[in-house]
């Protein structure tokens, strides 16, 4: 039987009046036979006589009176007393009759629906958060004592007698827990994002609070939890879901709590991922994307992959331990089950990148996701519970293979593309060539990962060996893999630049060539602390041995000559010097020394170091051998014009031509 609005009346103090016909009806509805019915209506004038007895029907003049106000908390008494009854009752005494409903049970469902009439009554819906402590406390007590009667009543739901009941406070909790569930819903989704929360600086595990550290178990934690580890929450609105989460599971809407829940949580994560810059794409849309525009996505994820790890998962978990104290079974699943809408959204972003087609340039963003997936995935690990876990280290292990494959391929590509660089012509000047400076940046970069790359070369080779059944120690380097990548690299780097400066036609040119490029890549080497270490002393040191010879080779090559032409012997006959022998010197050290000049202005010395050090050395070696020559032979001449047209130098001048050397001019500066 229903009970319609004008079965009870609300006084202006709050407590209710009933119906008489009404309240005394309750338990007579539905009877299926002519025995059963009479019987019911001896009950019914049973009961009648009681309730008048007990002043709820009272007759005046011939008018019926408003009964007095129902106390509340009195009929909560015999409530609570009627339920510590059915409590008590020995399951195995099957023969003994349960007691009857008492018409406080009928009473309570009636003031309790009331009171839910009044909070949810269309326009004038009143929101959880305006009630009164005490309003809401009654709210919550009143859905406890109902689920907990309807319960114990559910045991005898055979019973006829015990139906009307069932419905009854059914029906009263049912609309109780559609008030109940729209508010939690409201407070769930009252979540709020700021820019200090997300997008920033991720922190680290000293900056998070301690109780995220040392999270304690869920189902110990007091209800609303440490508020303040929970941002977009206020401590209210936390204490509120936390009070109506209890409530609804209490009460048997656990799908509900969950659902809206759930809900609410992944709208709040994926706002948190939007927040931080990350926006989901498919596999084709990676595929298509233009490599710039990939590059700042994956920088996007990369920040959003760690601090998902670090701090939104962690808090993830806690909340959900908190919101749900008693049922951390249920905590568990809510979170693995959010978390897992995150997680499969950022695996499936990676592993597209992992699938887009191989270049030299994306090695570095491989390794950045590579290293993320490393070292951020213990950590969310240890969060999740252990198939959720095994999936995501499962889908994590294909991730981080097929990365691994392409940074390897990305090498032997760079390998090939060296072997590949067989120009036939030479750089102007013996500059730096092109394919020098590409590859050692490229592999000064490298080196930032260098611990990274280790790992990655060593999974590789630990692979190649099970493939070729050939794991004997014989066959391991004793260097890191990665250092004997970087070794094979730099050979052929060398043999390359080798080969390209047999392309110039003047030797001296050639080891001009080899010196500016060799000094280049001893330069990057040692200028790159993971570089040096990585390739060691000695090799440092064999490199600068390099650069020695080709110095020395230059040297011989070039001013060796023309210090030929300053040698005394042949100059002198029976102690007298031939004049003619004399003055084809002059001219022959003239001749060739504008030549150098000419040509040698044009070559490049970028390394400034390197070009000073060389014109020091020219200047060393030939202004005092000139210096002494012209001393000792320059008075032959007469002076004036015959001095002038075959002394064309004097040492000053000489060094001021050294010193323009190496400059790259088109022509140098000679003196007229």
């Amino acid at each position: 039987m229903d009970f319609d609005k004008d079965d009870s009346k609300v006084n202006e103090n709050g407590s209710i009046s009933l119906d008489a016909a009404s309240v005394a009806n309750t338990d007579g509805a539905g009877a299926d036979t002519p025995s059963e019915q009479h019987q019911q209506q001896e009950d019914a004038k049973k009961e009648e006589e009681e309730i008048k007895e007990d002043g709820i029907e009272q007759v005046i003049g011939g008018e019926v009176q408003p009964p007095p106000p129902l106390d509340l908390e009195k009929i909560s008494q015999e409530f609570d007393g009627y339920i510590a009854v059915l409590s008590n009752l020995k399951r195995d005494e099957e023969s003994a009759p349960p007691p009857d409903v008492p018409i406080s049970v009928e009473q309570y469902a009636v003031l309790i629906e009331a009171m839910i009439g009044e909070y949810d009554s269309g326009e004038n819906h009143a929101k959880w958060i305006s009630l009164t402590a005490e309003e809401s406390s009654l709210l919550i007590q009143a859905i406890t004592r109902l689920s907990t009667l309807e319960n114990l009543l559910s045991k005898f739901s055979s019973e006829f007698k015990f139906a009307y009941t069932l419905n009854r406070i059914g029906a009263v909790l049912e609309r109780a827990m559609s008030y109940i569930e729209e508010e939690f819903k409201s407070f769930c989704e009252d979540f709020k994002i700021n820019d200090s929360d997300s997008g920033n600086e991720i922190k680290s595990k000293k900056q998070l609070p301690e109780s995220e550290e040392n999270p304690p178990p869920a189902e110990s934690e007091p209800a609303g939890g440490e508020v303040n580890a929970f941002p977009g929450y206020s401590d209210e609105i936390l204490s509120e879901i936390v009070r109506l989460s209890t409530a609804m599971m209490t009460a048997g809407y656990e799908t509900e709590c969950t659902r809206e829940y759930f809900i609410a949580r992944r709208n709040a994560l994926e706002e948190s991922l939007k927040k931080i810059g990350f926006e989901k794409c498919s596999i084709d849309e990676v595929q298509k994307m233009q490599w710039d525009s990939l590059e700042r996505e994956i920088v996007s994820w990369i920040r959003t992959f760690k601090e998902f790890a670090a701090v939104h998962f962690p808090m993830e978990k806690k909340l959900a331990g908190n919101v749900f104290p008693d049922h951390p079974s249920t905590a568990e699943i809510l979170f693995s089950s959010l978390s897992s809408v995150i997680m499969i959204q950022l695996l499936n972003f990676a592993e597209a990148v992992a699938m887009t087609k191989r270049s030299a340039e994306k090695l570095f963003k491989f390794l950045d996701i590579y290293e993320a997936l490393r070292d951020a995935l213990p950590t969310m690990e240890s969060l999740f519970p252990e198939k959720w876990r095994n999936e995501v280290k499962t889908e994590a292990s294909i991730i981080k293979t097929r990365l691994r494959e392409a940074m390897i391929l990305i090498f032997l590509e760079l390998e090939n593309s060296i072997k590949a660089d067989s120009g036939k012509t030479p750089v102007p000047g013996g500059a730096i060539h092109p394919l020098t400076r590409y590859t050692m940046n490229y592999l000064k970069y490298t080196c930032e990962y260098k611990a990274t790359l280790d790992q990655v070369f060593k999974e590789h080779q630990k692979i190649e060996m099970l493939e070729t059944a050939s794991g004997s120690e014989e066959n391991q380097s004793s260097q890191s893999p990665f250092h004997d990548q970087m070794v094979n690299t730099m050979d052929l780097l060398d043999a390359n630049l080798e080969a390209k400066s047999k392309l110039y036609k003047d030797p001296s040119l050639s080891s001009i060539f080899m010196m500016n490029n060799g000094r280049y890549i001893l330069q990057k080497s040692r200028g790159s602390r993971e570089i040096s270490s990585l390739m060691g002393d000695s090799w440092i040191r064999k490199r600068s041995s390099d650069l020695r010879q080709y110095h020395k080779g230059y040297q011989r090559e070039t001013w060796g000559k023309l210090l030929n032409c300053l040698n005394p012997e042949g100059l002198t006959s029976h102690g007298k010097v031939v004049k003619p022998v004399l003055k084809e010197r002059f001219k022959s050290f003239n001749t060739m020394f504008d030549e150098i000049h000419k040509a040698q202005s044009s070559w490049v010395v970028n390394d400034e170091q390197l070009q000073s050090e060389l014109r020091v050395s020219i200047s060393n070696m030939v202004i005092p051998a000139y210096r002494s020559f012209l001393g000792r032979f320059s008075q032959v001449f007469t002076p004036g014009r015959q001095s002038e047209k075959y002394v064309k130098y004097q040492p000053e001048d000489i060094e001021t031509c050294i010193d323009e050397l190496f400059d790259g001019s088109a022509q140098g500066k000679k003196k007229p």
